[in-house]
């Protein structure tokens, strides 16, 4: 069955129940009646409840309904925030240098309002010794726990150890602070150049 619904002649029922153009309830008319008042109005007759017992067609324009649904279901996708799982991959025995650049990816993607998946990843006789890569997730839980929090806790999968972040600012939060911050530091720039100006 077609998602569109039938109008005017596809209509093939005897009678309808008919709502004029401004949701005004005209009442139960013969299909004939309710095709030759859309006729006089300039209207299209369009069935809007099939299943109803009779069904219910109103009188509207139904190239441009056609067009608000689609600017309305447009409009809608555009609001959606597509949420992104950014990845970071770790040893158990990590360098506390790269330890910190990593620390510094999470962070920056969480701030951005991405969540994180950090996977340990484990070689050799380190798989006998998993509660390292455990205490090393837990410690990076804890030092960005003011931007995100732990989605689901870590666990082994294989020869990996799993562990996701999420961010505790929406995407839509963190992309609206973040045009702030560059309206600021522009307005922050023109000041500053304004200033340089006169002072000349």
């Amino acid at each position: 069955m077609s998602a569109e619904p039938r109008i005017n002649d596809r209509i093939r029922v005897p009678e309808v129940r008919l709502v004029g153009p401004n949701g005004e309830q005209v009442g139960i008319v013969r299909v004939e009646d309710a095709l030759r008042l859309a006729a006089e109005a300039d209207l299209d007759l369009v069935e809007v409840a099939p299943m109803a017992k009779p069904p219910v067609a109103k009188l509207m324009d139904y190239g441009k309904f056609k067009y608000e649904a689609a600017m309305k279901a447009r409009e809608s996708r555009k609001n959606q925030v597509n949420t992104i799982i950014k990845e970071i991959k770790l040893r158990p025995k990590i360098d506390p240098h790269d330890y910190g650049t990593k620390k510094g990816h999470v962070e920056r993607f969480l701030k951005a309002g991405d969540k994180v998946k950090v996977t340990i990843m484990f070689r050799g006789r380190e798989q006998s010794r998993p509660e390292l890569g455990f205490r090393l997730l837990q410690r990076l839980a804890e030092d960005v726990v003011e931007l995100g929090f732990v989605e689901s806790a870590p666990k082994q999968d294989g020869r990996n150890m799993i562990m996701v972040l999420g961010p505790t600012k929406k995407k839509a939060e963190a992309r609206a602070e973040g045009r702030r911050r560059r309206e600021a530091e522009e307005a922050e720039a023109t000041s500053a150049t304004t200033e340089a100006v006169t002072a000349e």
